[in-house]
């Protein structure tokens, strides 16, 4: 395993809570200087009184993406390891989720987390040696009704870390996924609160309620196949520590199946499945 003395500091998006917030106390415990990022800093009282040094970041302002960065390359010439983690769901029938929510999602789930990575790449290489983190997600390998812009966010961290991965690596950089299945966060409230409102004249009224009872019982803490946000962190210190660290890290049963499956089935009964657990008319 790598050692702190020998990658240097970590800079972490989305730590309010959840992975990111569990991924900061992990990277400090073990003694790396800790660079834990919000957008608001007021979630970070915690961390920082843990020892990790608190940033205010909203991950889709280029002002405070360079202004993180440099906070770190200020003190410590480069960052060692990035965490990409910043994110949140969009869910919905697509015919009914504008252009302005979708920009938002990519601009959050993609851009943000590759313009980071553009920022540290230059030090990272001045230096011989980084490890960038990308969280995907299962989502970004399988994609189902309701969850179109999310799936089409992590799909595209998915290609751009593949692609991002041989470019940089004679450099002394490795980029590596990690792809999380279902995770008792927050998230469940973000993504139900985020379901397009428009009334009940909607032709995707009923689906829309479906999908969301479907969703909380697919992020249900009780569920067995639900893993702690504290288990993906685990993850993602193991995929910034190694020496010889893998591509990606499937974490869970479902990611680690899921995609499989999907590989294995027919689009048209994937689609008869997905429509039967999540109606899209009342019969």
């Amino acid at each position: 395993m790598l050692t702190p003395s020998s990658t240097g500091p970590v800079l972490i998006t989305g730590c309010s809570s959840g992975v990111g917030h569990a991924a900061a106390k992990l990277f400090r415990a073990a003694g790396f200087e800790t660079f834990a990022t919000a957008r608001d800093p007021y979630t970070l009282d915690d961390l920082r009184a843990l020892g990790c040094r608190a940033l205010k970041l909203d991950v889709t302002d280029e002002a405070a993406r360079v202004s993180a960065v440099a906070a770190v390359e200020r003190e410590f010439g480069a960052v060692g390891i990035l965490i990409n983690n910043a994110g949140y769901g969009q869910y919905g029938p697509l015919e009914e989720i504008s252009l302005d929510l979708l920009r938002l999602q990519f601009e959050t789930n993609v851009f943000g987390g590759l313009r980071l990575s553009q920022l540290v790449l230059p030090a990272m290489r001045r230096k011989g040696y980084g490890r960038i983190v990308n969280t995907s997600s299962i989502a970004g390998r399988v994609s189902i009704l309701g969850g179109g812009a999310y799936h089409a966010s992590k799909f595209a961290i998915e290609a751009l870390t593949d692609a991002l991965r041989p470019e940089v690596e004679p450099f002394g950089i490795d980029v590596v996924n990690v792809l999380p299945g279902p995770i008792a966060t927050h998230f469940e409230a973000t993504l139900l609160k985020d379901i397009p409102e428009t009334g009940p004249d909607s032709p995707y009224a009923y689906f829309k309620t479906r999908l969301a009872e479907r969703m909380r019982k697919f992020l249900d803490p009780n569920g067995s196949d639900v893993m702690r946000a504290d288990d993906v962190a685990k993850v993602i210190f193991k995929a910034a520590t190694a020496r010889h660290p893998s591509t990606r890290y499937n974490v869970g049963i479902v990611a680690k199946l899921g995609y499989i499956g999907r590989a294995l089935t027919p689009d048209r009964v994937v689609d008869f499945m997905t429509r039967r657990n999540i109606p899209v008319i009342k019969k």
